[in-house]
């Protein structure tokens, strides 16, 4: 009685929390990296993307004005000055005078020198040392503070990361090299690949069944086995190191499953419209464009999305094929490595940078979703 219809199936609960499940792996990590790209170095540093929208608390190191600076008051010697900057919305919880002592003073209290001379510190920042005698030495007093920050954000990381250097050492310059090799190496083996696969699939020639199968076999080599061959040869006929050989380079490696695609969609097209078609005296170039690419366009928009995020998302052919020592044509993958590889920790650049690599994708992604889903179940149901 259980497989009644109408009946829900005792299963359906753990398919929706398996389906949440995996909605949050995939949405957490972006949703984190787009936080984290707002936020300071500092933020980051205190805590994870989700204590973003909360206060924290923060160590602090800064040097006091130094000696140079400071004035004379009623036989003291003083040096006054700020923590932070104006902008800056701290409120100092404890400080001291010593890495090992950090939290010795609360504000408001007066600390002892080393060196002699006093120092006080209040909530908001303002310090004030006082001292007898001139301080000596060319460097300021260290003051340890742990203190409490607002949240903040900032679009100073996408300032710093799409226009701050050289034009060809921005993120901007490299987004342009990376539309300019993902358009073309999107669009030329749909073209091709359409052409194929229709002959492929509703014309009558010798060799046919033998194309298919190496179309078929093509699908399981190896890319890496290819790619030194193929360098040789964009080298060999001049089209090597540029952006002519790297279209070249992403043709040949979507295009089996491209035509494998595409010819299975146009094989599952009703057989009668397109024999109607040639009655009536149409050739297979008008067949071609005037039925069989608008009824394709699922499973050529399919095919569309996963060619742009293989090679919007590429390095290891942009490495090979695309290479110049000038930064000229470096794509946003390659341009991520470079700053992984010179910035070090400065984490709120990297996830800027990483969150402008994927904001293309997405867009394309959740656009064109709905023919990606009606191009893999063509055929399906009849």
């Amino acid at each position: 009685m259980d497989n009644i219809a109408g009946q829900k199936s005792t299963l359906t609960w753990a398919v929706h929390l398996s389906v949440l499940a995996l909605v949050a792996l995939w949405l957490f990590p972006t949703v984190g990296l787009f936080v984290s790209s707002f936020r300071t170095t500092d933020q980051i540093v205190t805590g994870g993307w989700w204590k973003s929208l909360f206060p924290s608390e923060q160590n602090l190191t800064i040097r006091a004005d130094s000696p140079e600076n400071q004035i004379e008051v009623g036989g003291l010697f003083v040096i006054e000055g700020e923590l932070f900057d104006a902008d800056q919305e701290f409120e100092v919880l404890v400080w001291g005078v010593s890495s090992r002592a950090i939290d010795a003073y609360v504000p408001g209290e007066t600390g002892e020198l080393s060196k002699g001379g006093t120092v006080t510190v209040s909530t908001e920042g303002h310090y004030r040392l006082e001292n007898t005698e001139p301080f000596k030495g060319s460097r300021g007093q260290r003051i340890f503070a742990t203190a409490v920050t607002p949240p903040e954000f900032t679009f100073n990381n996408y300032k710093t990361v799409l226009f701050t250097g050289a034009t060809s050492e921005s993120m901007g310059s490299a987004f342009l090299n990376t539309l300019t090799v993902t358009i073309p190496a999107t669009i030329i083996p749909i073209l091709v690949a359409a052409f194929a696969a229709y002959a492929l699939a509703w014309m009558d020639f010798p060799g046919r069944a033998l194309l298919i199968a190496i179309v078929v076999g093509l699908l399981v080599v190896p890319l890496q086995l290819a790619l030194i061959p193929l360098l040789k040869l964009h080298l060999a006929i001049g089209i090597g190191k540029g952006y002519l050989g790297v279209w070249m380079a992403h043709t040949g490696f979507g295009l089996p499953l491209a035509i494998y695609l595409l010819r299975n969609y146009m094989v599952g097209l009703p057989k009668d419209i397109i024999e109607n078609a040639r009655v009536d005296g149409a050739t297979d170039f008008q067949i071609f464009v005037k039925l069989i690419l608008p009824l394709s366009f699922p499973a050529l928009a399919s095919f569309a999305i996963f060619q742009f995020l293989w090679t919007w998302n590429d390095l290891l052919v942009a490495k090979v094929f695309l290479i110049d020592a000038t930064g000229q044509t470096t794509v946003m993958t390659n341009r991520i490595v470079e700053m992984l590889g010179t910035r070090g920790g400065n984490w709120e650049i990297l996830a800027t940078a990483a969150f402008v690599s994927i904001s293309v994708p997405l867009i394309v992604f959740f656009a064109l979703q709905k023919y990606l889903v009606r191009g893999l179940l063509a055929g399906s149901v009849k």
